[in-house]
């Protein structure tokens, strides 16, 4: 048996460094990883989908995005 860890909206955004509003809102517009919903008022990402959206937004913006433009985000680091 695995044991699935979940993210809230508050831990996604600060993984992301972005407002809890911008999570929901890639979530309305479909991109971001699906939300499960464990309870009322409960609404949790697993971190493996989070992962896997990572990866692929990692390879968008490699094809993107010039080198040393940026990181994941679009934020100069």
């Amino acid at each position: 048996m695995t044991n699935t860890l979940y993210l809230s909206d508050k831990q996604a955004a600060e993984r992301y460094g972005v407002a809890r509003e911008a999570i929901w809102r890639w979530k309305r517009d479909g991109d971001f990883p699906k939300a499960v919903k464990l309870s009322r008022g409960m609404t949790r990402w697993q971190v493996p989908d989070l992962g896997e959206w990572e990866r692929s937004r990692e390879m968008h913006f490699a094809i993107m995005l010039p080198v040393g433009s940026g990181n994941l985000f679009g934020r100069m680091t």
